[in-house]
């Protein structure tokens, strides 16, 4: 079924889905398609009560839950504009966010609600609690009005929360998100056995539509978890929901391979061995791969992945052991997909090729290399960055395609390769192109490494890296039952294990893509909701704990 807007899906699965779950907290309740629809009546009162109308916007600041989705379907399908907002941003930020957006009403998690200043807070006609849908404080009591939206209308502003710059508010119409649901199901087609664990902030768009609004439109049920997804939580809630569909981010499988696949080779001479032949090391993956779908629940039939630039060796691994993913790619401007592989189609370095209605192509290629900008056409397209008319003009060709700011090529047969974003890319002395995420996933790759930034400074290439604990403790260990150590001869170990990943990452990677310096980044790297690094704010004031300059490169 074809829909035109969110208030065309609200009716539909209400409908035809009444007694079906559709929402279900771990551990908490289980709310149905039918009281789904109850909720967004309700919802909806409580906001006309409050003299909203439509066309206004309403703030939802909450951790995932069922009433999550309620409070969205309530507001957008009474023409009003959701504005969603990443629990992670500080409590200053959302003054800022709230006060831009013009917001007349928020929906609040109580943990959130205590980072709303007590001015913001005053200024709304009325703020609802989304766990229990009581309110919380009313300045209004009047009428407002409702009104059935049209495809064309502003259905939500989102501010990314990006890792380059500061967040604009991306404006998407109901036809932008509705049309997704048209352009996903040749690539994840979910239907109504279909059962979804929810890991990532509904308040992205990557989760808001592959794990919310689409299988709501398809009579599927969503599990949330009422925590941020450590091992610790993920682990039960496998356990107990056995899912076959999850959206994620390379991260959290990144850290499997690393953390618990990959040391399992390594501990033996034997297996290591073994690991470095192709033909073992796809039978090592292929026991690995079946181990980890008993893990999450022996149901998996797609671990979608997005949001980032995934690791190849981790990809290497799912694929030659058999484990169920799916690769996606979009942005939040395109609502979000544009592209996208799943089983038999996947390729390891490749996000697959375009979905249905979209169009992909390359500006601005480098004749050497084959390498542009991606730029798309879609009907899931933004309108625009709200209030923010030059962001937008500079978003779009001139023939209104949509700059990515990815930088990649694209291969015969269509299937698009990311090199990394075109803001981070780095001018060599001779002109070269350098992609930080390239040399990234070599760092990466590392024993001691557990996440890496590239960047430059006064003319060359330096690291700033996060160890891994574990790995350093091991080598520390081994170091002292060797000698006595003192904490001189301990930092002069810290010396030769950074000098150790210089010399590695640097036999690995081109001559102009090599490093000059390793610097400790003390403590893990700040994040984006969907785990990729904050670039922007840690290319100052990393000068302290370097190595030695690599002397290639002087």
């Amino acid at each position: 079924m074809t829909f035109n807007t969110l208030y065309e899906i609200v009716k539909h699965s209400v409908a035809k889905f009444a007694d079906r779950i559709a929402f279900s907290m771990i551990g908490g309740e289980d709310v149905s398609y039918k009281e789904v629809g109850e909720r967004v009546e309700k919802v909806q009162d409580m906001l006309l009560n409050a003299g909203i109308n439509a066309g206004d916007k309403v703030v939802i600041l909450s951790s995932n839950m069922p009433n999550w989705g309620v409070a969205y379907f309530a507001v957008t399908s009474a023409g009003m504009i959701a504005v969603p907002i990443l629990p992670d941003f500080t409590g200053a930020e959302l003054d800022l966010i709230i006060e831009h957006s013009e917001a007349k009403a928020i929906l609040v998690s109580d943990k959130l609600y205590t980072k709303l200043s007590k001015s913001t807070v005053e200024k709304m006609n009325i703020v609802i609690r989304t766990k229990g849908l009581n309110i919380i404080s009313q300045r209004v009591e009047e009428r407002g009005v409702a009104k059935v939206p049209q495809p064309e209308d502003l259905a939500v502003i989102i501010y990314t929360s990006g890792t380059t710059s500061k967040p604009k508010g991306v404006m998407l119409s109901h036809y932008n998100i509705a049309a997704q649901t048209t352009i996903i199901p040749p690539l994840f087609d979910y239907n109504q056995e279909d059962v979804l664990l929810s890991i990532l902030p509904l308040a992205h768009t990557y989760e808001c539509t592959l794990g919310m609004i689409y299988p709501f439109s398809r009579g599927a049920h969503v599990h949330y978890l009422d925590r941020p997804p450590t091992a610790s939580a993920l682990m039960p809630a496998l356990v107990a929901v056995r899912p076959t569909v999850i959206a994620s981010v390379p991260l959290i499988m990144e850290k499997i391979y690393r953390g618990k696949v990959l040391p399992t080779f390594q501990k033996r001479a034997i297996t290591r061995k073994l690991y470095s032949w192709d033909w073992s090391r796809k039978l090592l993956h292929k026991v690995a791969g079946k181990q980890l779908k008993n893990l999450f629940g022996g149901r998996m039939r797609l671990f979608a992945i997005g949001g980032a630039k995934f690791d190849p060796d981790a990809e290497r691994f799912l694929l030659e052991g058999g484990f169920p993913y799916g690769i996606g790619y979009g942005l939040t401007e395109t609502a979000p997909l544009v592209a996208g592989a799943v089983g038999n189609m996947v390729r390891v370095g490749s996000t697959g090729p375009s979905l249905p209605a979209v169009q992909i192509r390359l500006d601005n290629v480098n004749p050497e290399t084959q390498q542009g900008e991606i730029v798309v056409k879609t009907p899931c397209c933004m309108q625009g960055y709200y209030k923010n008319e030059a962001a937008t003009a500079d978003a779009f060709t001139e023939d209104g395609w949509f700059r990515t700011g990815d930088l990649g090529y694209i291969a015969e047969d269509g299937w698009i390769f990311i090199k990394g974003r075109l803001k981070n890319m780095i001018v060599g002395p001779s002109g070269e192109n350098i992609y930080p995420e390239d040399i990234e996933e070599v760092l990466n790759s590392n024993r001691f490494v557990a996440e890496s930034v590239v960047t430059e400074e006064d003319g060359k290439l330096i690291a700033l890296v996060h160890f891994d604990t574990t790995a350093l403790e091991e080598a520390y260990d081994e170091f002292k039952h060797r000698m006595s150590v003192s904490a001189e001869q301990a930092q002069l170990k810290m010396e030769e294990i950074k000098r150790e990943v210089l010399e590695y990452v640097n036999s690995k990677v081109n001559r102009f893509s090599r490093i000059t310096k390793v610097v400790d980044n003390e403590g893990e790297f700040e994040k984006t909701p969907t785990k990729k690094i904050r670039r922007y704010n840690l290319l100052k004031g990393k000068k302290d704990n370097a190595t030695t300059e690599d002397s290639s490169q002087k």
